[in-house]
């Protein structure tokens, strides 16, 4: 049995461009369904979020309209429910690599609110990736790469990488109030060799042990490849 630790932002807002906060946390399928996908393979799931704090769920992902109707929002809130894990989250400060297997960070906004600044986050992602044993990070989850640069320089440059697109975020109206865009970001500010995959569609990139999903929809596949590596 593998274990896998889930780094999950702890923000319940993010602060737009014009001050106003934005209500928002982890996105729930993001979660969920990785989060189902390894414990039904019998691994073991930890969590931890910046100073330990309960992570909260972006209560618009539960809306039946963006968990693929009234079946999907009720699976999603029955495998949140059942993950006690969220209940007990420890603290990123406290977390030694070494006791894990993988590593995997969901999306939502709130990476964009707190783990794109988290210095715990940074050290921990950059370990990972010199360790070689797999990380996987999806949708706006990759806002934590910003975290790992020191004096400017980030060891994810060059690195193939996806995360939610400038597109996506025009989409969902958020572009144009976003203090930031993450595409841009991950482009400008790390130098990443960004690709991308159609709107709202399953698209997943690996680098060595990095391995990126695009949207919401690409956690189910980047459990997948998860499983693959943890056999």
């Amino acid at each position: 049995m593998a274990r896998v630790l889930f780094i999950v932002s702890g923000a319940t807002y993010w602060v737009l461009k014009d001050g106003t906060r934005h209500a928002t946390g982890y996105w729930a399928e993001e979660f969920a369904m990785p989060y189902k996908a390894i414990t039904e393979a019998g691994h073991e799931v930890v969590v931890a979020t910046p100073g330990g704090v309960v992570p909260n769920v972006d209560m618009m992902s539960l809306r039946p309209a963006m968990a693929g109707g009234e079946e999907g929002a009720l699976e999603l809130e029955a495998i949140i429910r059942s993950a006690e894990v969220m209940r007990r989250p420890l603290k990123l400060s406290d977390i030694r690599l070494e006791d894990y297997d993988a590593v995997y960070l969901p999306g939502g906004h709130g990476p964009m609110s707190d783990l794109a600044y988290d210095a715990d986050a940074g050290r921990l992602l950059t370990a990972q990736l010199a360790s070689g044993r797999p990380l996987a990070i999806v949708c706006h989850a990759p806002a934590a790469l910003l975290a790992t640069r020191i004096h400017g320089k980030s060891p994810f440059k060059g690195y193939r990488v996806t995360g939610f697109t400038n597109d996506e975020e025009e989409a969902v109206g958020l572009a144009p109030k976003a203090p930031w865009l993450l595409e841009d970001e991950l482009k400008d500010g790390i130098g990443v060799e960004y690709s991308r995959g159609p709107m709202w569609e399953p698209y997943m990139v690996e680098d060595r042990n990095l391995i990126t999903g695009q949207n919401p929809h690409s956690a189910a596949i980047l459990a997948d490849r998860l499983l693959e590596l943890l056999k």
